[in-house]
């Protein structure tokens, strides 16, 4: 499924070690903002991490979950495009 995940970190140690690891799971579309084709077990895992990475007295992140539909009705204006589901999956 298509996610979008978006955060607001107050702290620059903690929004760069998010980001980098977000990096690795999802693309970024804008400066704090990711998508990417996720299952429910990465996500889950995304989450936990995420988790671990904040301080939720302070940090906000949010992860929606976007069905088919809702993907390609998805609107980008400018530059840039919705994130494709990827042709091949490697197991």
């Amino acid at each position: 499924m298509l996610v979008a995940i978006c955060y607001d970190v107050v702290d620059d140690n903690r929004r760069s070690r998010l980001a980098r690891y977000l990096d690795g799971v999802a693309d970024r579309v804008q400066r704090s903002v990711f998508e990417g084709h996720l299952d429910d077990r990465t996500l889950a895992r995304v989450a936990r991490r995420t988790e671990q990475i904040i301080d939720p007295t302070c940090d906000s992140v949010r992860i929606y979950r976007l069905c088919e539909t809702c993907a390609k009705q998805t609107l980008v204006i400018g530059q840039g495009g919705v994130t494709p589901r990827p042709e091949v999956v490697v197991l």
